[in-house]
């Protein structure tokens, strides 16, 4: 994203300045912005996953900002991908493929796009008038992917379709459902998020949902250019359409084998 940025900034005559911040807080957000504006900056792009509430200090700064992925209710331009659309395609294609009980390991709920993706989750199983059978979150690493499939495969709570909140955590649970005694797809479809350049290299390669991360940076810095050569045109929110990719890590659901291996290997490792 920072590459297309900085790329397509040069075309247009612009220099890109980078400020990075050790933690996602307004207090390092502040710092990062006024350092910014102390090089008489034109305008800021954030690329930062704020809600709402955290950014009305940034209304007040005398500089465009454009938001990138940050809560389209934050009272700012932003540009982002659409999360919430993206986790439906996730849960319509398993659904498609027979899929009924349905789980979901989300990513950290201060940050907007796992919420959005939670909430995708959650609405595209009740417009199929089908109930969430459990929930997990991790923080995005694929060790807290694998402890969380291990917490909701540990409730004996069985499930045929697995939505997670992003590709590295995708790895850490296909590897809990292999020690579990799971295959995947046979047993367990599991759909990631993000595309990253290492899920077809997953066992088995995983399907997931590609983000575009070049046109979100592209998209953003023409919107903030917008803002600052012809404000009058500039835009209040720019959305990027995520799409499905599949791969292996999916199959259609058989006639009910799949749901009684999980629930009989799910009691049999709380026996054990």
């Amino acid at each position: 994203m920072l590459y297309n940025i900085e790329q397509a900034a040069q075309m247009r005559g612009y220099h890109v300045s980078i400020s990075s911040i050790p933690a996602l807080s307004q207090e390092e957000l502040g710092l990062a912005v006024n350092a910014l504006r102390r090089q008489r900056v034109d305008g800021v792009l954030i690329i930062a996953p704020l809600l709402g509430a955290e950014t009305g200090f940034l209304r007040e700064c005398a500089v465009p900002i454009v938001l990138v992925d940050a809560d389209p209710s934050a009272g700012l331009p932003v540009s982002s991908i659409n999360q919430h659309y993206g986790a439906r395609l996730g849960v319509e294609h398993l659904l498609n493929l027979g899929h009924r009980r349905l789980a979901l390991i989300g990513g950290p709920q201060q940050w907007n796009n796992a919420r959005q993706r939670q909430q995708g989750w959650k609405e595209a199983l009740l417009d199929a008038g089908l109930k969430p059978v459990a929930q997990a979150f991790g923080d995005w690493s694929a060790r807290s992917g694998y402890a969380a499939t291990l917490s909701l495969l540990e409730t004996g709570q069985a499930f045929t379709g697995l939505l997670v909140g992003n590709d590295q955590m995708s790895l850490g649970a296909l590897r809990a459902l292999r020690e579990f005694g799971l295959s995947v797809p046979e047993e367990v479809s599991v759909v990631g998020f993000d595309n990253i350049p290492e899920s077809e290299f997953f066992d088995p390669p995983l399907t997931t949902i590609y983000q575009d991360f070049p046109s979100l940076g592209q998209s953003s810095l023409a919107q903030l250019l917008t803002l600052i050569e012809t404000p009058t045109e500039a835009e209040v929110a720019r959305v990027i359409e995520p799409r499905l990719v599949v791969r292996s890590s999916t199959a259609s659901v058989g006639s009910g084998v799949g749901l009684e291996l999980v629930e009989s290997k799910s009691r049999r490792r709380r026996k054990e």
